[in-house]
């Protein structure tokens, strides 16, 4: 089959050459897949170049002085394909296939990769990125090395607290009073809090870790201090506490009330007795 159109295309070219109207020439007739050949027609106006299926022109220029247009064609699809030029001309462009090595099995390009050049988005994103990260290198740094000036503002900001053990003793009790916790059922949370309170006051105002200590244990360390206390006002706080958290006991609206007016006493018994001993470390 091949043969036959070869002798066709031979004919057709005497026959053209003989009546002097063979004006299109392929720089090559025969390309392999994706490659590209140049199409030469010398007319008197810009010729017309038509294809089949799978001829692409990609550029084409007139030249008017010469009177000649070229023009780059490609292919990829394997096969033979006729261009038609201007109203007469016909050429046979036969496009080979890629050949496979099936042995190695490897995979090659029909063009080598071209590299996209980066948009400006693109690199505006790093640069916002890059000067993010910088910033809150900064940031840190200047925390870090003006750490004690930002901890002295702070710290001169901050309220003072110029109360006595107690002042804030006595003020939380007398905020507990108000929520009246046992008369809404809470038993517990009230006798919980009146003796975390209480423990509260005999650690800063003696330094026993009464808050750490059972209730025994906190007795036994605030009768050993041989203050001037009633130890039985703090004895019957924690037996009525601990008979309520642990036994579930549900004592009298009075013993309630009790426990807040022992509370009251003993602080003001215990401060009366440490107090003077706090103003002589002061004045040393």
């Amino acid at each position: 089959m091949r043969k036959r159109i070869t002798i066709l295309i031979c004919l057709m070219g005497l026959i053209g050459v003989v009546r002097g109207q063979a004006r299109a020439m392929l720089e090559a007739d025969t390309i392999a897949l994706g490659d590209q050949t140049t199409l030469t027609v010398a007319a008197d106006s810009i010729p017309d170049v038509a294809s089949a299926s799978g001829v692409l022109v990609l550029s084409q220029a007139y030249d008017t002085v010469g009177r000649v247009l070229k023009a780059v064609v490609t292919s990829f699809e394997p096969g033979e394909h006729w261009l038609q030029v201007g109203d007469g001309d016909s050429l046979l462009l036969v496009v080979t296939d890629v050949e496979v090595d099936t042995a190695s099995a490897e995979i090659r390009d029909i063009a080598p990769l071209q590299r996209v050049p980066y948009t400006f988005w693109e690199i505006f994103r790093w640069v916002l990125l890059a000067l993010a990260i910088a910033a809150v290198v900064f940031l840190v740094w200047w925390v870090l090395s003006h750490r004690q000036k930002i901890q002295q503002v702070l710290g001169s900001s901050a309220p003072v607290d110029t109360c006595t053990p107690e002042e804030r003793a006595l003020q939380g009790l007398e905020a507990l009073r108000r929520k009246q916790l046992w008369q809404s059922g809470k038993v517990k949370e009230y006798h919980t809090e009146l003796t975390d309170l209480v423990r509260c006051f005999i650690e800063e105002a003696t330094g026993i870790r009464a808050t750490d200590m059972t209730s025994d244990e906190t007795l036994e360390a605030v009768e050993g201090g041989k203050w001037k206390v009633e130890s039985s006002l703090l004895r019957n706080i924690f037996t009525t506490a601990d008979l309520v958290k642990f036994a579930k006991s549900e004592p009298l609206p009075h013993e309630h009330e009790a426990s807040m007016s022992q509370a009251v006493e003993f602080v003001g018994q215990l401060w009366s007795c440490v107090k003077p001993k706090e103003e002589e470390a002061k004045e040393q």
